[in-house]
């Protein structure tokens, strides 16, 4: 995990400080004198050469600084803590969306197989997988909150909600542990919107791997064996079927999490969702390396995060894994 982290630091720092711009001009403005931005490279070790730079930026990251964003002029570990929950919460979201959809789809589809829940599912794993994110969100804006009023519009909570006091990041949490049953129930109604959207990729996508996953499985002698002992269908189903069919969506999930997590930039942007997503675009429109730096850092700990948890996973899905 360490390699796998330094790697991203380099490859990021590479890319983003060989982009032809002037980080210093996007964050004085095009009116600001040469003075004030060499001014402005020399506070900020712009004006250092690039390996120079990412000494000093590997140095601070040693020490768990992750530097100040040259944007907000904030510390970025600062800005990460404020923004990563609301990220963290829609997509928790959106992956319970995507399981409650996906798996018993799946199941359906390959318990029915070539039947029309088959052909149902199929469709559904077809469209969900080719529909474009910020076409959807805008569709389900129009939709469900301009016409039919039933959902609330873009934001966490409405103008009049006040939230509740900051423990977890999370204001559903938040809510809960300040008992506000009111922000409570206002802040999982503006979840629902975005998380489906976020989640409908996911559904599509473990929707097709259960489907194949499953009849895989089934069509394995000791499925065969287990009907013909007389075991209820439900627990073959379950038992045998579905858990040996669980390490390869197990997999396909941690994956769907891990990117979910780092790539809900459209969906943020489109419902005002106040996370890293949108923190990420404003900090490269204006090219803020710092921040893209830490953005980017914390995407790969994510990934590496859920990769492991989904390895230690398998031992509990798959008695003959072991780790010594």
């Amino acid at each position: 995990m360490v390699i796998v982290l330094w790697g991203v630091t380099l490859a990021a720092f590479t890319i983003s400080h060989v982009v032809p711009a002037d980080p210093a001009a996007a964050a004085l403005g095009n009116n600001a004198r040469e003075a004030q931005l060499q001014e402005f490279r020399v506070k900020n070790g712009l004006d250092k050469p690039m390996a120079v730079q990412y000494g000093v930026y590997m140095g601070r990251l040693f020490r768990g600084d992750l530097g100040t964003s040259l944007r907000t002029q904030n510390g970025i570990a600062a800005d990460l803590r404020q923004f990563f929950p609301a990220t963290l919460e829609l997509t928790l979201v959106a992956v319970v969306f995507a399981l409650l959809i996906g798996l018993p789809l799946g199941m359906l589809a390959a318990l029915r197989h070539n039947r029309p829940p088959d052909l149902l599912a199929r469709v559904f794993a077809l469209v969900g997988g080719a529909t474009p994110v910020y076409w959807l969100a805008i569709l389900a804006l129009n939709v469900f909150h301009e016409r039919l009023g039933w959902l609330p519009g873009p934001g966490r909570l409405d103008a009049y909600s006040l939230a509740p006091p900051s423990v977890t990041g999370l204001v559903t949490v938040d809510a809960l542990l300040a008992h506000d049953s009111a922000v409570l129930v206002d802040a999982l109604r503006h979840l629902i919107l975005p998380g489906l959207v976020l989640g409908a990729f996911s559904a599509a996508l473990l929707t097709r791997m259960t489907r194949s996953a499953m009849l895989e499985v089934l069509s394995q002698d000791y499925i065969r064996t287990a009907r013909a002992k007389g075991l209820p269908g439900r627990r073959v189903i379950w038992k045998h079927a579905l858990r040996n069919a669980s390490l390869p969506i197990l997999t396909v999930l941690g994956s769907l999490f891990g990117s979910l997590l780092t790539g809900a930039v459209l969906t943020e942007t489109i419902f005002s969702w106040p996370g890293i997503g949108g923190y990420a675009t404003s900090s490269a429109v204006s090219l803020d390396f710092p921040a893209v730096m830490g953005v980017t850092l914390v995407a790969g700990l994510a990934y590496s995060l859920v990769n492991l948890l989904v390895d230690l996973l398998y031992v509990a899905f798959d008695p003959r894994i072991s780790y010594q």
